[in-house]
């Protein structure tokens, strides 16, 4: 199953980056061969003031323009088939219907039909329509490896312990149900299974959200792709392949991404409705002129160039230039585009959904309280001896009291005879006397009075401190929320939208964090499915929904979501399967995200009336609606509206730098 996944999207990564490569390399060739179309073009040698003939040029213009229409445009005629057979026109019908008219127009001519030359325009027009499919597809910032992430997290071997009772390592595609496995600590568990032997924690935090390793024992579940932490488990193995819960996450997260894949964008909106402009304005021209007597030949000509005029060489642009700037100003400001759809539509979120655990909070333990119940220990005392002890260990919890002797400059003493008590604590010898750091379940079997207030805090995981059999303090820890956090959620109230926390933490921590931040709603003990099933029935109700994380288990909800923005600190899992990333796991930069995607979409609307507004002008007037007053739009002017056109759209493009700081 691994194997598979990684191959599939290896290819789906791999077929990207040479669809980016294809478009390059078209560009280039096209505007090679478009130099000397554009010098032997008529229409511009009028426009200049120059005159360069010589016999059979048009026949030259003629085979390098079939070169640039068969070549540089075969990615548009290959689109328009794609568009019209899903009965969908966009960007590649409305390109492909004016390069097709004016290859076929402007070829008739050279070979006798009465009219003008329209080779220039047509190249020009795949030129700047390649290189803007070029930027757009840089700028999306090619496909998502979620899959292949998810994939990564299954170890390729296992060891199976045969039934003389020795080990082997075999592939994990050749494990079968009801097999056992040998875990040794530190070690990814290779398949889902039930524990036949051993107690251990186990790091599930990026597959369930669960903020603290879990204590397992004889007849407990694991889950593949989560970490044995701190003793050797034997397990037997109910899931493998389809049917793990790894499997799963990644089916819901590849249903998820293709739904998404088939929203349509921006400047496929404006090209379907210019394309059926162009059609409506070509009939109706034709129609027109051929009904008032007038030649064949004036009124096809007529028709073609207001059917060329009807997809804007600046339309090209209008959008990639946005994407592409929006994308380089965003990174500089810690937000990482990778989809441009989901990045435009930041302005409709009125619903955010947290992750809690490495988004809200900071994802690792720290010290809320420190008690010494006894005279002669102070706190720092207390603390210095946890963490002599805590040194040696490598359990969450042990790192957040280290941390804090760390940041208060405390001095440790080196702990001798280190053991682990089985799923209870630690023990070891530290200036010739026995310390024991314990769990409340050890305090009640060894019949040790609770210290009164040492539970006042739901939210807290506490540990006690023995010394020679004598209780002599406790500390408190919490996964502690981001400082940031506070404001953040804050703001995006004051904006209006609705805040809510989806987490696989336990009820108690859920509302002890819900509290604090003042959120609108929360969700505890959720699995990936209940994420993706929360977002989904909001959308339903009308929501539009942005979901916020970085786990594993956050990867189905983030592919979901109309937007999906994943923390930097978080998984590549996460960050793979969100359209947005935070660079620097701020909670904050969410308020950037929303301002900035408003400041983007109204640049790219600005830029799509610009890029096809004069056609309001344009198109009646190459009509010949004023022939009748000897106003006319001839070919040439249509050529230096567009010409225009295009430069607006690119210096108002260049303005959205001005729009974050």
């Amino acid at each position: 199953m691994k194997d598979n996944n990684h191959d599939n999207n290896h290819d789906h990564s791999d077929h990207h980056a040479h669809m980016i490569a294809d478009f390059r390399q078209r560009f280039w060739v096209s505007i090679i061969i478009t130099i000397p179309i554009v010098f032997l073009a008529p229409m511009i040698q009028a426009l200049v003031g120059y005159t360069f003939r010589f016999e059979g040029d048009r026949y030259v213009q003629f085979g390098l323009s079939t070169i640039i229409f068969l070549y540089g445009g075969w990615p548009f005629l290959k689109g328009l088939a794609d568009e019209i057979k899903e009965r969908s026109p966009g960007m590649m019908t409305l390109i492909a219907l004016a390069i097709f008219v004016a290859y076929l127009y402007s070829s008739a001519v050279v070979f006798g039909l009465a009219g003008k030359i329209f080779f220039w325009e047509l190249a020009t027009l795949i030129d700047i329509m390649l290189v803007g499919h070029w930027i757009e597809m840089k700028s999306v910032m090619g496909a998502s490896n979620a899959l292949q992430e998810l994939a990564k997290m299954i170890p390729s071997e296992a060891r199976k312990i045969g039934d003389d009772g020795e080990t082997k390592s075999v592939e994990i595609s050749d494990l079968k149900k009801d097999d056992q496995l040998l875990v040794r600590p530190g070690e990814k568990i290779p398949a889902d299974g039930v524990i036949i032997e051993g107690d251990s924690h186990v790091n599930e935090s990026m597959l369930t959200g669960e903020s603290k390793p879990v204590g397992k024992s004889k007849k407990d579940e694991v889950i593949a792709g989560s970490i044995n932490d701190n003793g050797t488990l034997k397990i037997k193995v109910q899931g493998t392949g389809e049917d793990s819960y790894l499997s799963k996450v990644i089916d819901m997260v590849k249903t998820a991404q293709q739904t998404k894949s088939k929203s349509q964008n921006l400047a496929n909106r404006a090209a379907a409705w210019l394309f059926y402009v162009a059609l409506g304005a070509g009939i109706a021209t034709f129609t027109a002129w051929i009904s008032l007597d007038e030649t064949f030949s004036f009124a096809l000509e007529r028709t073609v160039t207001v059917m060329i005029i009807s997809c804007p060489h600046a339309l090209g642009l209008a959008v990639p230039l946005v994407a592409a700037i929006s994308t380089s100003v965003s990174a500089k400001n810690g937000l990482l585009i990778r989809n441009r759809t989901a990045f435009e539509n930041a302005r409709l979120v009125n619903t955010i959904i947290f992750d809690k655990t490495g988004t809200l909070t900071k994802g690792a333990f720290g010290v809320t309280r420190i008690q010494s119940l006894t005279e002669n220990l102070d706190k720092n005392g207390l603390l210095k001896i946890a963490a002599s002890l805590e040194s040696s260990s490598e359990h969450p919890i042990a790192a957040g009291i280290v941390k804090k002797a760390k940041a208060e400059n405390i001095d440790l003493d080196e702990p001798e005879n280190f053991k682990n008590i089985t799923g209870k604590g630690i023990q070891a010898t530290v200036n010739q006397k026995e310390i024991s750091i314990v769990s409340p379940g050890f305090l009640k079997e060894k019949n040790f009075e609770e210290p009164k207030d040492a539970f006042k805090d739901e939210a807290e995981t506490v540990i006690f401190v023995i010394v020679d059999d004598e209780l002599v303090g406790y500390i408190a820890l919490a996964d502690e929320i981001r400082e940031e956090a506070f404001d953040a959620i804050k703001t995006l109230r004051k904006k209006g939208l609705k805040i809510v926390m989806a987490t696989g933490d336990n009820e108690i921590v859920a509302k002890a964090v819900s509290q604090q931040l003042k959120l609108d709603d929360y969700y505890a003990e959720v699995m990936p499915e209940d994420k993706q099933n929360i977002i989904k029935d909001l959308q339903e109700n009308g929501e539009f929904v942005a979901m916020t994380g970085d786990g594993v288990n956050d990867a189905p909800a983030l592919a979901q979501a109309n937007v999906g923005i994943a923390v930097g600190s978080g998984t590549d899992v996460a960050a793979e399967t969100a359209d947005i990333i935070l660079v620097e796991s701020n909670p904050g930069d969410i308020v950037n995200l929303i301002l900035f995607g408003r400041a983007t979409y109204s640049k790219m609307m600005q830029n799509l009336w610009w890029a096809a507004g004069y056609n309001i002008v344009a198109l009646p007037l190459a009509a010949g609606v004023l022939s009748g007053i000897g106003i006319i739009l001839s070919p040439a002017v249509g050529a230096v509206l567009m010409s225009l056109s295009t430069i607006i759209v690119a210096i108002n493009a260049q303005l959205l730098r001005r729009s974050i700081h």
